[in-house]
């Protein structure tokens, strides 16, 4: 059965739209010198994967407000993508990931051709670096589609601040977490722990990855105030179900399906709301367990099925199985009560809740 974000041959149009950016900025930037590849070609990389999961909430929110298919609303839905691309890149550094999509992450690309050409310096300072740059240019890239769309100027004006909220509580977000990884969690109850990390699952992930996009189509192609509040409600619900998910694959995931090593996220720290359930269902030699394992960078393929045994065993899995469940079932009710969606839109919006929250990547 085809992909639903096939549909509309969106993610090939996507990814057409991506490369010609690409391309004319490549043109753009030529004058600087050929050094200038070495940002460029690593985002093409990049932007070569991932779901299109953005793009398709952009493009679909734009039909689901009755309006047809539009050249322009598949750039909005790109601009969406560069807009992810500068998160995953930023966020990789933070988290001093190795890998991204089964690819060394942006980071570690350039830090590997500054030590194969022999150059001066730190490697790692120079990767670091230059993904920063990557990413910022990728924001920009964002806010140039977005603007040059093609899509009339009544649709972007009234998307603007949707589209500016996206951008400043996504940061914010980035920030919000790193907070909630310094922060001692033994000074928190089990109730704090769980609704920290969800709170930070909405600002850092939900809202972008779902809610935001959704909504700048949307708004960007007319719909009523009725069926925007009932799509920002399937869209936060569904969001935070799609990271609960995501936080399940990071840990138990195949890591030929999800492109990270099997315990990344467990070596990272990442006090997911997954690890605060565990520390909720655990005894206190579990808990030593846990703040010992969690956040070692040395964690191997043992104490990593060992781990995965404990989120099993404190109930954490279930938990927040139950709490994707719920998050499914609240996007469904939501889209119900969305009555002037085009029919279509609605279909498809209601098959990408069981695509998002699925047990397998």
């Amino acid at each position: 059965m085809p992909h639903p974000l096939d549909r509309a041959d969106l993610r090939t149009r996507v990814q057409t739209r991506l490369d010609a950016e690409l391309d004319r900025w490549v043109d753009e930037l030529a004058e600087i010198g050929p050094d200038v590849a070495d940002l460029i070609g690593p985002v093409r990389t990049l932007l070569e994967g991932g779901k299109r999961l953005r793009a398709g909430f952009a493009y679909w929110g734009w039909r689901a407000a009755g309006q047809p298919d539009d050249e322009g609303a598949i750039t909005l839905a790109a601009a969406m993508e560069f807009f992810q691309a500068a998160a995953l890149i930023h966020d990789d550094v933070m988290d001093d990931s190795e890998t991204r999509r089964g690819k060394p992450a942006m980071h570690r690309t350039l830090a590997a051709a500054h030590g194969d050409r022999g150059w001066h310096g730190d490697a790692d300072r120079f990767g670091t670096a230059g993904a920063i740059l990557a990413g910022n240019l990728c924001l920009g890239w964002c806010d140039d589609l977005f603007t040059d769309s093609g899509l009339p100027a009544r649709s972007l004006t009234a998307a603007r601040p949707t589209f500016e909220k996206m951008r400043g509580q996504l940061m914010a977000g980035q920030f919000l977490d790193i907070v909630t990884s310094m922060r001692p969690w033994h000074l928190l109850d089990d109730a704090e722990r769980i609704e920290r990390s969800r709170h930070v699952i909405r600002y850092k992930s939900a809202q972008y990855s779902v809610e935001h996009p959704l909504l700048i189509g949307a708004t960007a192609g007319g719909a009523s105030e009725a069926d925007l509040r009932a799509l920002s409600r399937y869209g936060l619900a569904l969001g935070e179900a799609f990271q609960l998910r995501d936080d399940v694959l990071g840990v138990f995931g195949d890591p030929a399906a999800t492109g990270k090593p099997a315990g990344d996220d467990l070596r990272e720290g990442k006090r997911t709301v997954l690890i605060a359930r565990a520390l909720a269902g655990a005894d206190e030699t579990t808990t030593s367990r846990i703040e010992t394992w969690l956040g070692s960078p040395d964690l191997g393929e043992t104490e990593v099925e060992s781990f995965r045994a404990l989120l099993v065993d404190t109930g954490a899995l279930e938990g927040v199985e139950t709490d994707i469940t719920k998050g499914a079932d609240t996007a469904r009710a939501a889209l119900a009560e969305a009555s002037g969606l085009a029919p279509d839109a609605r279909e498809l919006l209601a098959e990408l809740i069981d695509v998002t929250t699925a047990r397998s990547t």
